[in-house]
Order: structure tokens, then C-alpha cells, then sequence
């Protein structure tokens, strides 16, 4: 198995983050971190002992959830509320951050921004973080590369179409799951 690179492990961290969204409108995980070091992680989610938009629905002001309070924020305020200090970290998040998450990154010193999916990228946000000298770095996220499976369902698909193939069904018909598995496995078969 290949070892996969240090923005692919912290963004694999961002992303396991985000399945703890309570969010139904976008799932984000956002992973702070030092010298290679975790050090708090957040998701988006509705403040502790309130209601989540998975249970009450989303309170949309200005095409905006207010209820929850952005992955960013939250690992973040995890640094401040435990004492870490932020000042030189990383920060790798799901998605590009929206501006007051911006300001916030920027405010508490934040060095680097990674970030997997452009999602409204703000053209203001995108001046802060230069005007301030946060590096912000497109890292593309393969979840293929955390698939613990990966093997076991590529030979399982291999095998399938080969019985299909052997059964006699047409090339034709075959061609557009042959694409489908090359295009989840990211192979040529």
C-alpha cells in the first residue's frame, strides 16, 4: 500500500471531521495543524445543546444557515478553549472558507490554507488571506487513497465483468460499466 502524503492525511482527517456535520446542507471538517502535529479539529454544527439542522431544519438568513457554527470557527474556538495556541498553524479544511471564517483564520495567525473543494470562493476572502500573507493551497482530495477496500472491491469488479464478458454479453453493453469501475478505481482496464 502506498503511503500517502502528509496534505492527503490531514485532509482525510478534515474529511472524517465533516461526517460529524449536523448540517444537511454541507458537510465541512476543518483539522488545525503544527509542525505536523494535529491539534483540534472542527465540523459545522448547530452551538453545544441547541438543535441541528438535521433535527429542526436549517434557520437560513440571506441564503445562509445561522444556526451552525462553521468547522472553521469550531476548531478554532477548540484551540482558544483549551489554550493552543494557533499563531504559525496549518489549517486544511474541506472547503474554501467563507469571510468571516477568513478574517477569523487571519486573526488567529493562521500561516496556510489548504483546502480541498472550491465552494463560493469569495474574491474579498481571497485578498485578505494575501494582503496578510496566509499561503493558500488548492490540495484535491482522493478519497480513493483511504479506501481500506480498494483491492478487495477492484478484484471483486474485475471478476464481474469478466463473467459478464464470458456470459455473452456485447462489448457495447460492457463498455459503460468497464468505464464506470476505470473511472472509480481511477485505472484503465
Amino acid at each position: 500500500m502506498e503511503r500517502i502524503t502528509w496534505d492527503q492525511f490531514f485532509m482525510a482527517q478534515s474529511h472524517l471531521l465533516a461526517l460529524r456535520s449536523t448540517c444537511t446542507r454541507l458537510a465541512v471538517g476543518a483539522t488545525v495543524v503544527r509542525d505536523k502535529r494535529i491539534i483540534a479539529g472542527g465540523y459545522n454544527g448547530s452551538i453545544t445543546g441547541d438543535e441541528h439542522c438535521i433535527e429542526k431544519g436549517c434557520y437560513v438568513v440571506d441564503n445562509h444557515c445561522v444556526r451552525t457554527v462553521h468547522a472553521e470557527m469550531n476548531a478554532l474556538l477548540q484551540c482558544a478553549k483549551y489554550g493552543t495556541p494557533t499563531k504559525g498553524a496549518d489549517l486544511y479544511v474541506t472547503h474554501f472558507p467563507c469571510l468571516p471564517c477568513t478574517k477569523s483564520i487571519i486573526q488567529a495567525g493562521i500561516e496556510r490554507v489548504y483546502y480541498a473543494t472550491d465552494y463560493k470562493n469569495n474574491p474579498y476572502a481571497q485578498e485578505l488571506f494575501e494582503k496578510a500573507g496566509v499561503t493558500v493551497v488548492h490540495v484535491p482530495f482522493d478519497e480513493r487513497k483511504i479506501d481500506f477496500l480498494r483491492d478487495e472491491k477492484l478484484a471483486l469488479y474485475t471478476e464481474m465483468l469478466h463473467e459478464l464478458r464470458e456470459n455473452g454479453l456485447s462489448a457495447e453493453k460492457l463498455l459503460p460499466y468497464e468505464q464506470k469501475v476505470s473511472a472509480l478505481f481511477g485505472i484503465k482496464l
